[in-house]
């Protein structure tokens, strides 16, 4: 009798855990949503429609002509120079990252710790104490105003986690597959290649979709190293649509929906390999 009591009192724990954990999950769904919901209702609206009609009533009627306005002001010239920028320094950041990441997790030399250490310990730098000596060096080295100037701050912010990260799933990777390979005939280069690299395929897609999100909203260096229309990315693109129509709120929500919508398209087409990334430090080894 006792067993079955305590069987209850567990099952009704569960229970009410779960309830919990799904009200929290709906009320945050809710504030994720509303906002999105926001953008998406009023960039249907013309100019002066927010002021007469509820924001977040369905509008009357619908007005479908923002988007094609915004297209024709250049908006896929932001769009794609954002995209060859975070591309080009995604590819970057998971070379190095893998490469450094290898050697800090499974080779043991003295300065192991001191490096480790060291770039733990970049992560507390603030990105804005760097924007005058970057700009600085961008300006010496001539390449002010060049969509590629981006790529070098991108890059260097975005190691120091990614190599942490990444460092801490590959030491998760059995000794055993390792000793495998070894005793198969592969050397240090063969191991990282042919062993490591795809059992690391989802802390790398990890870290590409969590970086990726962070270059794609990149303001600050942007607004630094471009000035000109011809090389500015979509996060100026929304400044420059503020400033030409500061009083139609219709047309600037139409640029961030469709700025906001590859990230989501791209959540959640690799969600599973996001959430797979995040849990297999916690199930390897």
């Amino acid at each position: 009798m006792a067993n079955v009591a305590a069987y209850g009192r567990e099952k009704i724990k569960s229970r009410v855990s779960w309830a919990i954990a799904s009200f929290f999950a709906l009320l945050w769904f809710l504030i994720t949503l509303i906002p999105f919901a926001f953008m998406v209702l009023n960039s249907f609206r013309k100019q002066f429609d927010m002021l007469t009609q509820g924001v977040f009533r369905l509008p009357d009627p619908w007005y479908f002509e923002n988007y094609p306005r915004i297209i024709q002001n250049g908006f896929f010239g932001y769009f794609m120079r954002s995209v060859t920028i975070v591309t080009l320094a995604l590819i970057l950041l998971l070379i190095i990252s893998a490469l450094a990441s290898y050697p800090l997790a499974r080779m043991r030399f003295k300065l192991r710790s001191f490096i480790y250490g060291g770039i733990v310990a970049m992560m507390s730098i603030p990105m804005h104490v760097t924007l005058i000596p970057i700009f600085k060096m961008t300006n010496w080295m001539g390449l002010y105003d060049n969509l590629y100037s981006l790529l070098g701050p991108y890059v260097a912010f975005a190691l120091p986690m990614s190599i942490y990260i990444l460092t801490g799933f590959m030491m998760t990777i059995p000794k055993e597959v390792e000793e495998a390979a070894v005793i198969d005939g592969c050397n240090k280069d063969s191991l990282f290649y042919y062993i490591f690299i795809p059992l690391s395929k989802s802390g790398l897609s990890t870290l590409a979709i969590y970086n990726g999100v962070t270059m794609w909203n990149e303001f600050a260096f942007a607004n630094t190293l471009l000035q000109s229309a011809a090389q500015k990315t979509l996060p100026l693109a929304l400044g420059q649509f503020k400033g030409e129509h500061s009083m139609d709120m219709p047309i600037i929500l139409s640029v961030l929906v469709l700025s906001v919508l590859p990230m989501i398209i791209l959540f959640i087409v690799f969600q599973d390999k996001l959430v797979k990334g995040m849990m297999s430090g916690a199930v390897k080894g």
